[in-house]
């Protein structure tokens, strides 16, 4: 139960307290401790006002300066000072209108006194203790960042190379199309300048469509640079530096399928150097799981958009592994943490700072960081409709803007505050002298972003060129301004294609193996059976039955050039994302590739054909004889490899599915309007696509397994004739996949943008 009592009765008893100004209507619950609850009617000033003080006991002591005895602190929470209760009460015993209250309706004030009742030395002492707090703080801060970053480099395979990023009046310009004049151009980026050191984490900021992507790709060496400078150690790029750069997509680009172990350890026996054993390979990728926090979701599948997988973080994550793995000198994001939330946007950006400290120059695009992340980035470019803004440090943007006239007028982000200078707005803040008499009603978004290009050139360009022209890339260690022409070499060609068939068992088994697909292929094959239920074809003698029964064999010859055909379009298509980011790093030869994948798409599209030919023969009573049914089984296999060729030519030739189908349509209808069964005489003039047909030719092999030959029953001329089609499909079988070959080779693969 609260006790009320007087003030300065409390005051007698010397008891050390702290006082604490609370609203009059705010209720305290009782303590078992020491602590007093009053309340008490203060008077001054001609004015009554009532309050409540709580009173605390307080764990250290200090000697008075000036009564020499013990004193303890008594902090008013609100003004946040310092009160020597000593003093106060002599003070209170001598004169009581002393103490009196600066007052506010429902409050109490800060207190007056006619003596001085504030000891600078007790002030000077708690921020003693404050700052000491603090720099305990900073220290456990920088111990666990040490930590951290020694973490990193012990997972290295070997010293990170220091490389010195330098770029100077950089453009940057592309063609218009869908224009009248046929040489208009547009301007991405208009001379920009900049600088990255190893050890620091480069931010690329601005507001979309402002050239940070198309400045990142340029640093990386993915694009060409119109005009400018861009130096690694002060050299150019070259080939040989493609091995020591990492670059991170917005976009994950994973296989869903695999998991998060998989796609690591498969990057890994891919990318690392040959010196390294399979096991070693196999330890460096475990380490970098657990140094990602991967751990917990390492047999996790990754999941997709139609797949259920790890988080969207860890997947970013999992992509920056990916880059890791070979301990780049150079690693570039574009906006890792688009789409995150603030947490995980934290973590990945805490993870690039931890990998910076070990030595690595990170340079990363950022849309609109929170606060909490843009502290971690020690440079800063803020680009504006490809204009540099600003460079230099990131903790010092804020104070540059504010110097040329421009701050914020109420509590705002730092990144969002220069994210709306970018765009030319200046609601809520503060404009600029020379603007705002400039432009009487007021600046448009375009006058504002040509006075910020024009404040940049005139006071910060100029001596950040120069810096860039007479700086020394990497000082202390001169011996590292240039590199090994390459690193070692990652997997043979034999171990490649090992790893890619493999990799590519995992990964399409659950596509092939659907339970869509699979109920496609056996309720065809149930259906065709109920249709020619024991037609016995081989010894029916009426005419209409040999045609129902020719009818049977052309539709198993059609359905089985137009399945694989249409599955074997979208490969190359859906894959050329994926085909590109890893061909960019020389992951892989691309023979090596696409030999594995034609394996594993031909043992996986082995499996259901003959599925349905086992439900289909029987029920329908085709010639029950195992040559008969070898024979058909091997013409049905050597249609669909040579239908895979087909659409493997096709999706590497137009790249784009819509594109890819509908040619596809049109073959496939010329192949089965001229397959035979149609038109049986065609003219001369186009009697050539037959040649070409795979129809035509799997539709006379049935036809003379079933009928012993097509227009005679001699047995010997039959097998003389059976060789023709043989040879054409075998042909087929090759020259599709060696054209499809050629395409993709020819084809420029080139990333979306």
């Amino acid at each position: 139960m609260e006790q009320e009592l007087d003030l300065t009765k409390s005051f007698d008893k010397k008891e050390p307290v702290i006082m604490q100004n609370i609203d009059e209507d705010e209720i305290f619950p009782p303590e078992k401790t020491s602590n007093i609850i009053c309340t008490r009617k203060i008077e001054g000033n001609k004015k009554t006002k009532k309050g409540l003080i709580k009173m605390r006991s307080l764990d250290f002591a200090k000697e008075s300066p000036i009564h020499g005895k013990s004193l303890r602190h008594a902090r008013s929470f609100s003004p946040h000072f310092l009160i020597n209760i000593d003093e106060m009460m002599s003070d209170v015993h001598n004169e009581k209108d002393t103490l009196i209250s600066k007052t506010s309706s429902g409050k109490l004030g800060i207190f007056s006194y006619d003596r001085s009742s504030i000891s600078s030395s007790n002030i000077s002492d708690d921020m003693t203790l404050e700052n000491s707090r603090k720099e305990n703080n900073m220290l456990e801060l920088k111990d666990q960042e040490d930590q951290d970053s020694c973490s990193w480099r012990r997972i290295q395979i070997e010293p990170t190379l220091h490389i010195r990023l330098k770029f100077q009046d950089v453009k940057y310009t592309v063609a218009q199309k869908r224009v009248e004049n046929s040489d208009a151009e547009k301007c991405i980026l208009q001379g920009v300048s900049g600088s990255a050191c190893p050890g620091e984490i480069l931010a690329l900021m601005g507001p979309s469509g402002g050239g940070k992507t198309t400045l990142l790709k340029l640093l990386s060496g993915k694009v060409k640079n119109d005009s400018g400078m861009i130096t690694y150690n002060d050299q150019p790029y070259n080939k040989s530096l493609k091995q020591r750069i990492g670059f991170v997509l917005q976009d994950d680009v994973v296989f869903p399928h695999l998991t998060v172990k998989e796609t690591l350890i498969y990057a890994a026996l891919l990318r690392l150097p040959n010196t390294l054993s399979k096991e070693q390979k196999k330890e460096r990728a475990i380490r970098v799981i657990n140094e990602l926090g991967l751990k917990r979701c390492q047999d996790t599948i990754i999941g997709g958009e139609f797949v259920r997988g790890i988080s969207g973080g860890e997947r970013k994550r999992v992509c920056i592994g990916n880059e890791i793995l070979l301990n780049p000198s150079l690693l570039f994001l574009d906006e890792p943490t688009s789409g995150q939330d603030s947490t995980t946007a934290l973590r990945i950006v805490q993870m690039l700072h931890n990998i910076a400290r070990a030595g690595t120059t990170v340079v990363t695009t950022i849309h609109q960081p929170s606060s909490r992340l843009f502290s971690r980035f020690d440079k800063l470019i803020l680009l504006g409709q490809g204009n540099a803004l600003y460079f230099g440090k990131a903790s010092e943007a804020m104070l540059y803007f504010s110097l040329i006239g421009c701050s914020p007028r109420i509590a705002m982000n730092p990144a969002e505050f220069l994210i709306d200078l970018a765009n030319g707005n200046i609601t809520d803040k503060s404009i600029p002298s020379d603007l705002d008499n400039k432009f009487l009603p007021g600046p448009s978004p375009a006058d504002v972003h040509e006075y910020f290009v024009g404040a940049y050139e005139s006071r910060v360009a100029n001596i950040e060129k120069i810096k860039l022209l007479n700086h020394r890339s990497i000082e202390e260690d001169p011996e590292e301004q240039s590199w090994p022409n390459s690193r070692d070499s990652g997997a043979t060609w034999c171990q490649q294609f090992s790893i890619l068939f493999t990799r590519g068992l995992k990964e399409r088994c659950h596509e092939y193996f659907s339970s869509l697909r699979i109920t496609q292929v056996i309720a065809s094959a149930i259906i065709v059976g109920l249709l020619w239920w024991h037609s016995d074809t081989s010894s029916s003698k009426r005419v209409s039955d040999q045609a129902s029964n020719a009818g049977l064999l052309f539709f198993i010859s059609v359905f089985w050039v137009f399945f694989p055909l249409f599955t074997a379009i979208y490969t190359f298509p859906q894959e050329r994302v994926m085909l590109v980011k890893e061909r960019s790093v020389n992951m892989y030869k691309l023979s090596a590739y696409f030999i594995a994948r034609i394996t594993t798409d031909l043992l996986l599209d082995l499996v259901l054909p003959v599925t349905f030919l086992v439900i289909v023969y029987f029920m329908v009573g085709l010639k029950l004889t195992f040559p008969a049914f070898s024979l058909t089984l091997l013409t049905i296999l050597l249609s669909i490899i040579a239908a895979q060729g087909l659409g493997l030519a096709i999706g590497a030739g137009f790249m784009d599915l819509k594109k890819a189908t509908t040619f596809a349509s049109v073959i496939l209808m010329t192949f089965m309007l001229s397959g035979g069964f149609f038109v049986q005489e065609v003219p001369a003039f186009m009697s050539w696509v037959r040649n070409i047909s795979i129809n035509y030719h799997t539709y006379r092999l049935l036809l003379k397994i079933q009928y012993n030959s097509l227009t005679s029953s001699n047995h010997g001329k039959g097998i003389e004739s059976s060789g023709v089609e043989v040879g054409a499909m075998l042909v087929m079988v090759v020259g599709y996949r060696m054209l499809a070959y050629f395409l993709l080779r020819k084809m420029k693969l080139r990333t979306s943008t």
